[in-house]
């Protein structure tokens, strides 16, 4: 090691004035990048031999390489290297990565997080999870490989993500004895895929990341490749600010801080602009307005706060703001809607359900929402625009969303954080998808709605009622046509003002345009759901009997009704005792491979895990079922 080398350079400033070396530390500037690439490309490697090379492994790493090494009686960079390799490697599980994994390092110029990605088609998810936060991208390609379908599905992720810095690392060059036609040709063929999806500029480096050729300086064994090396170009490359600090301010409220009655803050990360005491402000999706009286924060109140910073804003007004809100310049406001354009990355095993409830959360909010059914699908290795019903593990589509109330955002193009949103299933609460706003739909802007005088509450006390929804589930053959038909007759007899809506009877008209995909279920059961809130706000009590297999639909009706108003009835019945009745000969169809999708069959059935009412139809008539249902009703 010589006086010129950086790391002496760097010893040397912490030998002579910690502070100083702390100060400059401090002041280095942040890349955030990701590794990608497919199966075995050598992502971890490359990062082992970054950390290695760069000299600058945090001391808890080090002191670990260090210990181990003399633990084993050897010395040098093959045990540190491998090392180093191996403590990447420790992350997997049966061979493969299967999270993100995260490593920090830093040089003399700069500091870095590098986000480890797996190459496997079933982790997408998570390449999708590293490259949100991202400024720069490392598509790893195997020399003896070429471009593969995954290489291409992460460029387009990348892309698509916001991600403008693009390094195509042709790894294991040494594996083709450096041959520079290998490598002309794998970066002809991906500047031809590159330009087809819009990235405009790219750099492509010969490396090996096992020898370290052109990781940290330019290698002897490539004397025809120029440069630049790895490292020195990820020090150089000009990081933008992804929140836009000249833009209009928008902040969403991440908590309210109230520790006494004297003090009531609004807390979040600035996503764009700056806010100043005094600023008009406006509070979205409400609109109400105020000023800002104090901009806090660690170190004290503020004059000024900037994009990417976290404070803590008081206001002027006591005007309601909670979590999920957005703080927008008053003059300048966002968007606010309820149906959207967006691009959806599926990242679940089980395939999108077109009209199934999803939990959307984007900001710092957690909508309702529904996807319908794709515009098109992308194939990532020609770009052409595929016709899909639905959309299933790493597929790429453009479709509609519509969420449960009106929220503020910004296009993703615009605005990551405003933009993009996530997708959470309501049973398992899996994260299935990444989404990213393109812009709302017209008819989200065009159509409001129309107050009437004659409201809910006169229609039921007109009817002397409080309106119900009783919804009776359970298979085929359960009985629930037969209870539900008994609890109208004598709700009648109360002089109740009922309405029954039965599954075979709406499918006649209705919803006859609907089969029993999975898909058509949701839509069947959502078109009903619609029609019983109608009825509720005539002051019915609605009864219906759907076989509606699952529960997330059945909490989708829930969720439109006022609380209290819906009961969920289950009429249990065991598969083999529905069976035997058969009243209309179905199951012995499905048996026969005569009728698909049949629940109990071959299609599932989710019983309710907490109804408001079960009935045990081996113990209990049909008039005793009703008699159960109406004492819940009416007490």
């Amino acid at each position: 090691m010589t006086t010129q080398d950086p790391i002496y350079k760097t010893d040397a400033l912490i030998a002579e004035n910690i502070e100083a070396y702390l100060e400059a530390h401090q002041h280095k500037t942040m890349l955030r990048f990701i590794t990608c690439g497919s199966v075995d490309d050598g992502k971890s490697t490359l990062i082992g031999r970054l950390l290695y090379d760069s000299k600058m492994i945090f001391e808890d790493q080090l002191a670990t390489l260090q210990a181990d090494s003399r633990k084993m009686g050897t010395q040098g960079q093959e045990i540190d290297f491998a090392l180093l390799v191996d403590g990447l490697a420790a992350e997997r599980e049966q061979g493969i990565t299967i999270d993100v994994a995260y490593r920090f390092f830093a040089t003399e110029k700069r500091k870095f997080i590098v986000a480890d990605t797996p190459g496997h088609e079933q982790y997408t998810r998570n390449m999708v999870t590293g490259a949100s936060t991202a400024d720069l991208a490392v598509i790893l390609i195997d020399a003896r490989k070429g471009v593969l379908t995954q290489t291409r599905r992460h460029s387009y992720l990348a892309h698509l993500l916001g991600i403008r810095h693009i390094v195509l690392a042709v790894n294991k060059m040494d594996l083709v004895d450096y041959d520079r036609t290998v490598f002309e040709r794998i970066r002809d063929d991906y500047a031809a895929f590159a330009r087809s999806i819009g990235i405009a500029d790219f750099t492509a480096i010969p490396i090996s990341g096992f020898k370290g050729d052109n990781i940290t300086g330019l290698s002897a064994n490539t004397p025809w490749f120029e440069g630049p090396a790895l490292l020195p170009h990820l020090e150089g490359v000009e990081v933008e600010d992804t929140r836009d600090q000249a833009g209009p301010f928008r902040m969403p409220v991440q908590w309210v801080n109230r520790p006494n009655l004297d003090f009531r803050g609004f807390c979040g990360l600035i996503a764009s602009g700056q806010v100043r005491p005094g600023d008009a402000v406006r509070v979205l999706p409400s609109g109400k307005t105020s000023k800002i009286a104090r901009i806090v924060s660690l170190d004290g109140d503020r004059d000024l706060a900037v994009a990417g910073e976290s404070v803590t804003l008081t206001l002027e007004d006591e005007i309601d703001c909670s979590r999920g809100q957005v703080l927008v310049a008053a003059q300048a406001p966002l968007e606010v809607a309820d149906q959207f354009e967006a691009t959806i990355v599926w990242m679940d095993e089980a395939e999108m359900v077109p009209g199934r409830a999803y939990w959307l959360k984007i900001g710092t909010q957690t909508v309702s929402a529904t996807i319908h059914a794709p515009k098109y699908e992308v194939n990532v290795n020609t770009q052409e625009h595929l016709a899909k019903k639905t959309l299933d593990l790493n597929a790429i589509g453009v479709a509609v969303v519509t969420t449960d109330r009106q929220i503020p955002f910004a296009p993703y193009a615009e605005n990551r954080d405003l933009g993009g949103f996530i997708l959470i299933d309501k049973h398992t609460n899996h994260t299935v998808a990444a989404g990213m706003i393109h812009f709302a739909l017209r008819r989200a802007q065009n159509i409001h709605w129309q107050a009437t005088d004659i409201g809910r509450a006169h229609h039921a006390a007109m009817k002397n009622q409080k309106p119900a929804v009783l919804w009776l589930t359970g298979l085929s053959g359960s009985g629930k046509s037969t209870i539900a038909n008994i609890v109208e007759r004598k709700l009648a007899r109360m002089n109740r003002h009922t309405f029954l809506l039965d599954g075979d009877n709406v499918r006649h008209g209705l919803n006859k345009d609907l089969g029993f995909t999975e898909a058509d279920r949701v839509e069947n059961i959502r078109r009903v759901g619609e029609v019983a809130k109608l009825m509720t706000d005539a002051g019915l009590i609605v009864i219906t009997a759907f076989i509606s297999p699952f529960r997330s639909e059945r909490e989708m009706v829930r969720g439109m009704m006022q609380p209290g108003e819906f009961l969920e009835v289950f009429v249990d019945t065991p598969l083999d005792v529905a069976e035997g009745r058969d009243v209309k000969g179905l199951y012995a169809k499905a048996r026969a491979g005569q009728l698909k999708n049949f629940t109990g069959i071959d299609s599932p059935y989710e019983a309710p895990e907490a109804p408001e009412i079960r009935i045990d139809t081996t113990e209990t008539s049909a008039e005793e079922a009703a008699d159960l249902i109406i004492a819940r009703l009416i007490p």
